[in-house]
């Protein structure tokens, strides 16, 4: 499609931006007020300086950034963007073939991202009316033909909480969210790809694609989210068993036994559910992610459970900035807080009772080996306290006649 910086480049900057610009080019060495203003380089994931309602010395931090793309990438060249407050990331997929049809398929909302990558999509957006839903998609696919595009592609947007959009960047490929589109829209992408590659024309127009219910993706990473670090998990999956349900997908390469390395990205799985509604397709999101069983490495998985239950979330409050605003990063994972009361009294019961069994080898009541037997110092210690506990609960008269003594179990 072309470089950003090329001053040929279809899709034209913002004014402001170009005007800006032209100040720096006439006057670098003036301080200027930037507001609302990107500096960044042009690196891979595009990582981005910015500079947000300060005054700077633009053509110092202009200079810094091209020197510092320059040793880090061997490129210095250093492009500028309008600061966009409160954005939503918005996408439209685009079916191109070689007769000159284009169409789009619809919006995806990429907006859930950690490390300014996407971790959830959903699709149609809480966002967009059906007025602007139409205007964004003629915009990509005015931008998909003005390159002459074939295949599947996607254009992306920047859209401002004033809903004004900006056009951000095409991915030339098949996205890792494709399968959202699929489902609401009935559209095998891959097969549609490979016909294309075929030459054959798109056999539909744009107005026989229809938006019909919502999907969800979730990204399963191997990964540590506490404290919002998501640092990479490695390791032996001792057990990864992904439950399938009506409106529940499961994308994986994995299985038990498969190892989890440094070789490649974190990704284990990509988990979509679709329904009749947003509230459909989110209550079968957080069974799914609910009944997952991933052992052997970290994973995010309670961590998207967090976020698909999140009231802002629910309510599509949501921008790229989302984890910040509504997650700590004193966030730990729940798992490694300690097991729940009622979780530890039933094992302190199931032990008791497993112990009393009589052995089938002979008459004889011997002790069955029981797993909390093999726990660390803290797993015998915590096994302890809680079976004295229980041991008090089972001789308290109140609890006998089907009361509850407060002073022994908290509420």
């Amino acid at each position: 499609i072309g470089d950003r910086t090329d001053v040929h480049l279809k899709v034209k900057p913002h004014p402001k931006v170009k005007e800006i610009y032209q100040v720096m080019l006439e006057d670098g060495a003036h301080r200027l007020a930037t507001r609302n203003l990107t500096l960044g380089l042009r690196v891979y994931g595009e990582r981005l300086i910015k500079f947000k309602n300060i005054e700077y010395r633009v053509w110092d931090a202009f200079l810094e950034a091209a020197r510092e793309a320059k040793s880090s990438f061997g490129d210095d060249t250093v492009f500028i963007e309008k600061y966009v407050e409160d954005p939503r990331h918005i996408e439209f997929q685009v079916l191109g073939d070689n007769f000159g049809n284009v169409i789009h398929l619809y919006e995806r909302e990429c907006s859930i991202q950690r490390r300014h990558q996407k971790i959830i999509e959903e699709t149609p957006t809480t966002a967009l009316t059906p007025e602007l839903r139409e205007k964004m998609g003629e915009a990509a696919v005015k931008a998909a033909k003005a390159i002459n595009y074939n295949n599947a592609g996607t254009i992306e947007f920047i859209l401002d909480k004033n809903k004004n959009f900006y056009f951000l960047e095409m991915n030339t490929r098949l996205q890792v969210e494709h399968p959202i589109t699929e489902l609401v829209t009935g559209y095998d992408l891959v097969k549609k790809m490979i016909k294309i590659a075929a030459g054959e024309p798109l056999p539909m127009q744009q107005s026989d694609v229809k938006q019909r219910g919502h999907a969800i993706e979730c990204r399963l990473y191997a990964e540590n989210p506490d404290h919002l670090e998501f640092r990479p998990s490695i390791g032996l999956l001792t057990a990864f068993n992904l439950e399938v349900a009506l409106g529940v997908r499961n994308d994986t390469g994995f299985k038990t036994g498969d190892r989890v390395s440094v070789h490649y990205d974190p990704l284990l799985a990509k988990l979509v559910t679709y329904g009749e509604d947003r509230t459909d397709a989110l209550n079968k999101m957080y069974w799914a992610l609910t009944n997952y069983t991933v052992l052997g490495v970290d994973t995010n998985i309670e961590f998207l459970r967090d976020v698909i239950n999140n009231n802002n979330f629910r309510e599509g409050k949501i921008t790229t900035h989302f984890i910040q605003e509504n997650f700590t990063h004193e966030w730990v994972n729940k798992s490694k807080r300690g097991l729940p009361l009622e979780i530890l009294i039933a094992a302190v019961l199931l032990d008791k009772l497993s112990s009393k069994v009589k052995s089938p080898m002979n008459d004889e009541s011997k002790t069955v080996h029981s797993p909390w037997q093999m726990l660390g110092d803290w797993g015998r210690q915590n096994l302890q306290r809680t079976s004295n506990m229980v041991e008090k609960i089972l001789e308290d008269n109140e609890f006998k006649s089907g009361y509850k003594n407060p002073d022994l179990v908290p509420d």
